[in-house]
């Protein structure tokens, strides 16, 4: 098996089992808790005299730059946008889905936490789903406003990156079906209320 330790990379013989996905330059990916990117460059470095490729990765919200070797795209969570079926079963959720955010503020922060490094579009909504109805309930924490308004940004670039449309239209799929579960998507000037 493979080892993605920080410049060593064991050596791999079977190519068949070969653990990550192949993305060209130019594909939409998603890396996560920090959102959508396109893959602009593939490129071999060396480390410890060992060449392995990398993917180079700009963030769309924050044109910043992530290097991904290969051999750690599973490892981290790099997967492509969204299809179809995935943002239909979202935005479901958000319409019609339970959630059960813990009481205990540390255990749901942590478990907030980790839903959104899963960056799986899924997870990242039932972030928001439980911290508006936790809002709804009571004010906010500082970090689990931040918290929010994360899930929201990358819930809605993935959407409009996913339907090829615009961030203010997925925002309004959003809202619609956040309106139906009698929610609504915090307004700067709700959200510190």
């Amino acid at each position: 098996m493979m080892t993605a330790e920080f410049g060593h990379v064991a050596p791999f013989t079977d190519v068949t089992m070969i653990p990550f996905r192949l993305f060209r330059v130019g594909d939409k990916v998603v890396y996560p808790n920090h959102g959508v990117g396109t893959v602009e460059h593939i490129s071999n470095r060396y480390l410890g005299g060992v060449s392995e490729q990398f993917y180079l990765v700009r963030i769309e919200t924050s044109n910043m730059r992530v290097m991904v070797p290969f051999a750690s795209v599973d490892t981290v969570g790099m997967r492509p946008v969204a299809r179809e079926d995935d943002v239909s079963q979202t935005l479901n959720f958000l319409q019609c889905g339970e959630c059960c955010p813990h009481t205990d503020w540390k255990d749901r922060f942590k478990e907030n936490s980790e839903k959104m490094r899963t960056g799986s579009l899924l997870h990242v909504a039932q972030v928001l789903k439980s911290l508006l109805l936790l809002h709804r309930a009571k004010p906010l924490s500082f970090r689990e406003k931040k918290m929010l308004d994360r899930a929201v940004v990358l819930l809605v670039n993935e959407l409009a990156s996913s339907r090829c449309m615009d961030p203010g239209e997925a925002t309004e799929l959003v809202r619609q079906a956040l309106a139906a579960a009698q929610l609504e998507l915090p307004t700067p000037e709700t959200a510190d209320a």
